[in-house]
């Protein structure tokens, strides 16, 4: 460094310049050149090692060093250079002046941990993309895992930063967070359930990405969309989002629609109410009209035949002729336990469909049917008595 300094003053006299000038101008000028190096080998580190580094990942066969090494990431490791090199050379150019060398080494410090703890946390949003699975339990634990990854290193960030600042020891900053472990715990209390119910729910293989979830009690359902430590994000089939903690997930009860997408077919559960006053045996008005209308075969009418057990048995045929409805999972089709509204007919069948629309239409397709031939069986659809005719 001498000799740098003795080379600046001859110079500066050979241009003329004597006395208290030197030092001043000599002093102005390392500093100059200082901020200028640093400047320049952060334009050199981008401009030449970004490019080169993108060309060489490539080139590679493997996909990690894309992700891992991307323009953001180098950019973010390009800011360090500039600080380094000015913490290299600040003893030199300020060593007459220790007050400013202090705040100026302490000030660049704390820019060095800040762009040290944001390359960290970029390379620790692109781990998670290492996975091409995004909805498998294990890219959503990874997932979590990293959350909590960033928190740690925001945390010591914060710690390194305020030790550099008031010029303490980092060590003893972390010794004294003992006495204030619960007033920490209530702070990250919410992230810390959170990342144990995340934890359940991905180890359980509870909920994925792009499951189809409905929480009773709540207004969510729909698609999942994020899985994060706090939150679950839900976008309703009306384009709305809806957010649900893991822990209400975990804690509670909802329904994951996940199998019936899975299994191609969706179930179906209807009731039909009739009028307990028009269940009889059939006339033979009744079989006539039926047989005429090839509804029943003549086997089924033989004997004592009650015109309710009759429709029943029609519905089940009906629905097995039918091309959109599972023969190989549950049909069914019974009597319930009569109520003040009626006797109920329970349908039980599966749709060769998952689709929300046109499983809406299949249904109303099946069910005008039946409605529309209850009449033929002699029978009527319960009404409640209107206050009018009570």
């Amino acid at each position: 460094m001498e000799i740098i300094i003795n080379f600046i003053d001859n110079l500066l006299r050979s241009i003329g310049i004597e006395g208290s000038s030197i030092f001043v101008v000599r002093h102005a000028l390392m500093v100059i050149i200082t901020f200028l190096i640093s400047g320049l080998s952060g334009f050199i580190c981008r401009k030449t090692l970004v490019p080169l580094v993108i060309r060489l990942t490539s080139k590679t066969s493997i996909e990690w060093d894309e992700i891992l090494f991307d323009r953001a990431v180098l950019y973010t490791a390009c800011n360090i250079v500039p600080a380094v090199v000015l913490w290299g050379f600040l003893p030199k150019v300020f060593f007459q002046y220790p007050f400013v060398e202090g705040i100026l080494l302490r000030l660049t410090a704390v820019y060095i941990v800040i762009n040290s703890t944001r390359l960290v946390l970029q390379i620790a949003d692109r781990l998670r993309f290492l996975r091409k699975e995004e909805g498998s339990s294990s890219s959503q634990y990874i997932r979590s895992f990293l959350g909590v990854l960033k928190i740690i290193f925001i945390f010591i960030a914060v710690i390194i930063v305020i030790s550099i600042l008031f010029k303490k020891n980092p060590m003893s900053l972390f010794a004294g967070l003992g006495a204030t472990s619960a007033i920490l715990m209530l702070v990250f209390k919410d992230t810390i359930e959170g990342l144990v119910a995340g934890i359940r729910l991905t180890s359980n293989e509870m909920v994925h990405l792009g499951d189809w979830i409905t929480v009773p009690g709540t207004p969510v359902d729909g698609n999942v969309v994020d899985i994060s430590l706090t939150t679950v994000k839900v976008q309703q089939f009306d384009k709305t989002y809806t957010t649900i903690s893991p822990l209400t997930l975990v804690n509670g009860t909802f329904k994951n629609w996940k199998g019936m997408q899975e299994s191609g077919m969706r179930q179906v559960v209807k009731k039909i109410y009739f009028d307990v006053r028009s269940i009889r045996l059939l006339t033979d008005e009744t079989r006539q009209n039926l047989t005429n209308k090839k509804m029943v075969s003549q086997k089924d009418m033989e004997g004592e035949v009650v015109n309710i057990g009759l429709f029943r048995h029609y519905i089940e045929t009906y629905l097995r002729k039918r091309e959109d409805v599972n023969k190989s999972a549950t049909l069914l089709v019974h009597q319930l336990e009569a109520t003040q509204n009626g006797l109920p007919i329970e349908i039980i069948f599966f749709l060769n469909t998952t689709n929300g629309i046109e499983f809406e239409n299949k249904i109303s397709d099946i069910l005008e049917h039946v409605y529309a031939y209850v009449n033929e069986f002699g029978l009527q659809i319960y009404e409640g008595l209107s206050v009018a005719n009570k």
